[in-house]
């Protein structure tokens, strides 16, 4: 009997165990399913807003970037956050896409200029200036080996005029794309404008949202996020901007021929951190042996303050010791532009500095590193 009995509760014991198994199978299937439901919409999310992440993400930089300015404006009209955010959206519009529009269309048509002359053979190289020839020992050499390489790669480009057709093909077709890229900006600043008249409510939903993910450490990391933004918006971007717009007004003033492709090359190696100097340099050096000796002189008391001016803004702008290798802002700034065009030009940078400071503030990680970036939202940086 007591055999029995100790087989008979041996045997109700193991049939919760049993049914605890089953039941537990039925748990992780419904997990799955659940998981697969929610991925399946978030799949779905993901492609229909693809269109517009790239706007919307870029108005979100920008209105980080901005939100001191739009603090103090607000403020300084009597807390009024749409007029604020209306004179910076029509200030930004003023400032930046209205040059930014017109060095965009006089490159463009520079490029379609050459390669219009690539497709109709007519295209030829400059012959060197007779007044070399006067120069003192060396002046008659410089004149002939100047022609001889003229001659020779004009002689080249007419040889491989095939392939060359066909990179132009892709120029022209990256070409049409810049009016694209002009009027994403537009929207993007626009849009900019209403995330800052929401900021109060979208830095909570941010740091509540980081908080939910990774705790206190998600708050740092969203708090490091924003502070490099600001610190790449106003010290790369931004001097990159003044110091472009310094050149095309200096070129504008003085005349330089194809002035519309050389600002736009500015740029593009200010933002690459390069300076305007690879551009500026060969433009003095033309000027000095084109010009009369006054004009090259006054030109080159302008051009070289606007070639060190950076080293001047960047300490200033960049601050709380954030500065990212120029390596991540090159391949940010070459990536950008190849994968999304004239925006990608400017989100490139400032998302990978940003994924470089998030990654190296997570792998090394430094005892105050998070804790004394701003608050996401805190004041008066609250975005």
């Amino acid at each position: 009997m007591a055999a029995g009995a100790t087989v008979e509760q041996t045997s109700d014991k193991a049939m919760p165990a049993g049914g605890g198994g089953q039941i537990s199978i039925e748990a992780r299937v419904s997990d799955l399913v659940r998981l697969g439901i929610i991925g399946l919409f978030a799949y779905w999310t993901f492609v229909l807003i693809a269109p517009f992440a790239l706007i919307v993400i870029w108005s979100a930089i920008l209105a980080v970037a901005l939100f001191p300015l739009f603090a103090a404006i607000s403020r300084l009209i009597g807390n009024r956050p749409v007029i604020a955010a209306i004179v910076i959206v029509v200030g930004c519009l003023v400032l930046i896409i209205a040059p930014l529009a017109l060095v965009a269309v006089n490159f463009a048509d520079g490029l379609q200029g050459l390669v219009g002359k690539l497709w109709t053979e007519h295209f030829a190289l400059p012959s060197a200036p007779e007044a070399i020839r006067d120069w003192p020992v060396v002046g008659q050499k410089i004149y002939d080996s100047w022609n001889q390489v003229a001659g020779d790669l004009a002689t080249t480009l007419v040889k491989f005029q095939a392939p060359i057709r066909e990179v132009t093909g892709v120029i022209v077709a990256k070409l049409a794309s810049i009016g694209g890229g002009v009027l994403s900006f537009v929207v993007s600043i626009i849009l900019s404008g209403i995330f800052l008249t929401r900021s109060a409510r979208l830095a909570d939903a941010v740091q509540h949202l980081a908080s939910r993910i990774g705790g206190d450490k998600g708050v740092g990391f969203a708090r490091l996020a924003g502070a490099t933004v600001r610190n790449v918006s106003r010290g790369v971007i931004g001097v990159a901007f003044l110091q472009t717009l310094l050149c095309g007004l200096c070129f504008a003033f003085f005349g330089i021929p194809a002035r519309g492709v050389l600002t736009f090359v500015t740029f593009i190696l200010c933002i690459m951190q390069l300076g305007p100097g690879l551009v500026l340099l060969p433009i003095m050096i033309w000027v000095w042996f084109s010009w009369p000796p006054g004009i090259a002189l006054a030109f080159t008391i302008v051009a070289v303050p606007i070639t060190v001016v950076d080293n001047i803004l960047k300490p200033i702008l960049m601050s709380r010791g954030l500065s990212t290798p120029m390596p991540v802002i090159l391949i940010g700034v070459i990536g950008g532009t190849l994968s999304n065009g004239l925006l990608g030009l400017f989100l490139g940078p400032v998302v990978l500095s940003v994924f470089y400071e998030l990654l190296k503030a997570w792998a090394w990680p430094s005892p105050t590193a998070l804790e004394t970036t701003p608050s996401v939202g805190a004041e008066p940086e609250r975005v």
